[in-house]
């Protein structure tokens, strides 16, 4: 400690006041608050080690320390509070911004605009929310449009550019959700009385709404204005209507801010409520960064001011969860026993648990995800391909000694399998046990249809098979001028060779190797899916060559049975009247005798 610092402490006043701890190249680092300047910064030096290692590390970076001097300990907590936000020094709590969360704007500007943004400017302009759902957010601008007829463009509606005629009415105009105030056809009285309707709405007030409306409702009625009172009645039955909607909690709870907090490790979350006449109109989320082990009652009271300051929050009662010490100037702090407030307090907790959850459950969804990235990188950098390969198609020919030939491609998608691309093929052009050019066919065909449809090809094709398989797979897609657009190797079953177009020589990756178990899980997954296809067309074939022994029997009536029986021997077990609702009676009949003679 320095002779400066040394004589700052010894001098301290026994006061209420902030206090900033400066390092050696002049910068705040921390801001804190005290009911006695004196005791309290001295505490962070009675101690050459304090448990906390954040904290050792702050008093060692200490190089001078300011102060001021207030009247309480609450002028104290505002001053801090606001400080913290100007400095943002590197040992305080840090709050999440909320810049992702949607706003609703008031434009500060002549005959103002209502929008929704995720921006707060400072020019003026009255922002609400911040709010949690963008459901939330339309429902209230949807609200607004049917009830009021305001402008959406961005001229600027000044007294000279109106008088002038340099605009022209648009289409919002002509379809009735503008009363075209650019052309003079609305003052700006008239539609200021729209916005400031419309703030109390943003503010929950819509109580007072409907009484305004309701009396120029009846207004209208007495002097005998029914088309105008009549619409005055629609806007108020859509009110209520909106009204209808809202959580209601007690009509005699009028206006109070509800605030809980749940602590998880290095990050606290806070949940604020807003009720207003009985209602919740509001509710909002925020995470507190800790950063020098502050109890959860610090952490409160910092975001209950910066959230009231948000949302402009004029409530005079706060509830909490637990005592609070700290004391804000004209506000009543409770905390609730029983009864609707402690049921408000518990609803409170319940979203901020919520948020914990759902933030949680986004965080190992990124994990996994940037563990499918490294994968992808990894088969990229491996394979020595031009594109990371999102999808990968595998190619496996099955057939017994020539019989019943078929192929199938299995796709996969950021590695795992996207079984509803899969793709059976039965061999059309070629006799016999022909592995190439049955896998040529079955390549070709593949391709050309993607390409006819315009859908995208894949970064990877995996050909089961050594040199042969892969030179025949790799004239189709010469064949179709796609063979420099997308990366194509075959594996060889033996000693997982992998082969490479115009490379005799097969590299050998590692076992352990995430690239090689992700190609042997698409070859195993296209060779199970090639077997069972196979499996079908021989069970298919054996109870055709078994019916087609049976006198008056088509076609037509051997593919009914096996798409319904599947095999021959339930063919034989089924009944007359069971055969008859699959191919009539008089086929039934035959079959039937003939298996049951």
């Amino acid at each position: 400690m320095n002779s400066e610092l040394s004589g700052i402490l010894h001098n301290l006043p026994d006061s209420p006041g902030v206090y900033q701890f400066i390092d050696k190249n002049n910068i705040i680092i921390y801001i804190g608050k005290a009911k006695s300047l004196k005791k309290r910064v001295n505490t962070y030096f009675k101690t050459k080690k304090h448990e906390n290692n954040k904290l050792n590390v702050l008093v060692k970076n200490i190089y001078s320390l300011q102060y001021i001097v207030v009247e309480s300990e609450s002028d104290a907590l505002l001053l801090e509070n606001n400080l913290i936000k100007k400095y943002q020094p590197k040992y305080n709590v840090q709050l999440k911004d909320d810049k992702s969360f949607p706003w609703i704007c008031i434009k500060n500007e002549r005959f103002p605009r209502v929008f929704y943004t995720r921006n707060i400017i400072d020019d003026g302009s009255k922002y609400f929310g911040p709010y949690t759902s963008m459901n939330m957010v339309r429902t209230l601008l949807n609200l607004i449009k049917q009830l009021y007829k305001l402008r959406t463009c961005n001229f600027n509606l000044t007294d000279e550019n109106i008088k002038s005629e340099k605009f022209k009415v648009c289409l919002e105009y002509h379809i009735g959700n503008c009363l075209a105030p650019c052309i003079g056809n609305q003052s700006a009285n008239d539609y200021n009385e729209q916005i400031n309707q419309i703030k109390y709405i943003l503010k929950g007030n819509i109580n007072s709404v409907s009484q305004y409306l309701k009396k120029l409702m009846d207004q209208f009625a007495n002097d005998f204005k029914y088309e105008e009172a009549q619409q005055i009645k629609d806007k108020i039955e859509i009110i209520e209507k909106y009204k209808s909607k809202s959580t209601i909690v007690n009509p005699k709870i009028k206006n109070i801010d509800v605030f809980s907090i749940i602590n998880d490790k290095s990050i606290a979350y806070v949940n604020y409520i807003k009720v207003l006449n009985g209602g919740i109109i509001q509710s909002h989320t925020v995470e507190l960064k800790k950063m020098l082990n502050e109890s959860l009652e610090d952490l409160l009271v910092y975001a209950i001011l910066d959230i009231r300051e948000k949302v402009n929050s004029d409530a005079k009662e706060i509830l909490v969860p637990f005592k609070i010490l700290h004391q804000i100037k004209g506000i009543k702090i409770t905390q609730p026993i029983k009864g609707d407030r402690k049921r408000l307090l518990e609803l409170s907790e319940r979203n901020a648990k919520y948020y914990k959850i759902e933030k949680n459950k986004r965080i190992e969804s990124s994990k996994k995800f940037s563990k499918v990235e490294k994968l992808l990188q990894n088969v990229q950098k491996d394979l020595k391909l031009k594109e990371k390969p999102v999808f990968i198609e595998c190619f496996d020919n099955s057939n017994i000694q020539g019989t019943n030939p078929v192929a199938a491609c299995v796709v996969f998608k950021n590695g795992k399998p996207l079984k509803k691309e899969y793709r059976r093929f039965n061999i059309k052009s070629v006799k016999g046990p022909n592995d190439f050019a049955s896998m040529e066919e079955v390549v070709y065909r593949r391709y050309k249809r993607l390409i006819d449809e315009k859908k995208p090809l894949p970064q990877l094709i995996i050909i089961d098979g050594g040199k042969g398989q892969l030179s025949s797979a790799l004239n189709s897609l010469k064949r179709l001028k796609i063979d420099n657009k997308t990366g194509i190797i075959g594996i060889a079953k033996k000693l997982e060779e992998l082969y490479f177009p115009g490379d005799s020589i097969p590299v050998y990756l590692d076992k352990n190797s995430e690239t090689l178990k992700l190609i042997q899980n698409l070859r195993n997954e296209a060779h199970r899916f090639g077997i069972s296809f196979h499996r079908q067309k021989r069970s298919k074939a054996q109870i055709l060559s078994e019916i087609e022994k049976i006198n008056g029997i088509g076609e037509k009536t051997k593919t009914k049975l096996f798409e319904n029986l599947k095999s021959i021997h339930s063919i034989k077990n089924s009944s007359l009247k069971d055969l008859t609702k699959i191919i009539g009676k008089d086929k039934a009949k035959i079959i039937f005798n003939y298996f049951n003679k």
